[in-house]
């Protein structure tokens, strides 16, 4: 039982843990325990990354409902590899969910050069430090 809570037990069999992730591997009946009515459309997932881990959770479009959490890593690289991996575990595929995130998020997703995301156009994927080269090349590579 969890000391802050009290509601560790209740939870336990809707996570696994395989390749250094922590997941949820049923999110309706998790879902469902929480009493919220699954509706995709009312959820979207919400990423966040550090060099020391990999964060993932529902956030309630109207914000009437606490996040949940869906994945969690430590110790695993910033790289398109790995949100592959967290949102394989959590079976994006199967939900679509609408993914929201910051600006380093979106550029790992895009496969963009992490790093120079500050100014980045992530809709034309040109190199935000070519300056000389901005408004002469029309064809950057991916």
């Amino acid at each position: 039982m969890c000391f802050y809570c009290g509601r560790h037990e209740e939870f336990k069999d809707f996570f696994s843990q395989e390749d250094g992730v922590v997941f949820c591997n049923d999110v309706c009946s998790i879902m469902e325990v929480l009493g919220h009515k699954f509706n995709l459309d009312h959820w979207r997932l919400f990423t966040e990354l550090s060099k020391v881990s990999l964060k993932v959770v529902l956030l309630h479009n109207g914000n009437k409902f606490s996040s949940v959490p869906l994945a969690h890593t430590v110790n695993m690289k910033e790289s398109y590899e790995s949100m592959k991996l967290l949102l394989g575990k959590i079976k994006y595929d199967d939900f679509k969910w609408k993914l929201s995130g910051d600006l380093k998020v979106v550029a790992l997703l895009l496969r963009l050069q992490l790093g120079y995301t500050k100014y980045c156009c992530f809709l034309c994927e040109w190199n935000s430090r070519d300056k000389k080269n901005h408004y002469v090349n029309k064809l950057w590579p991916k």
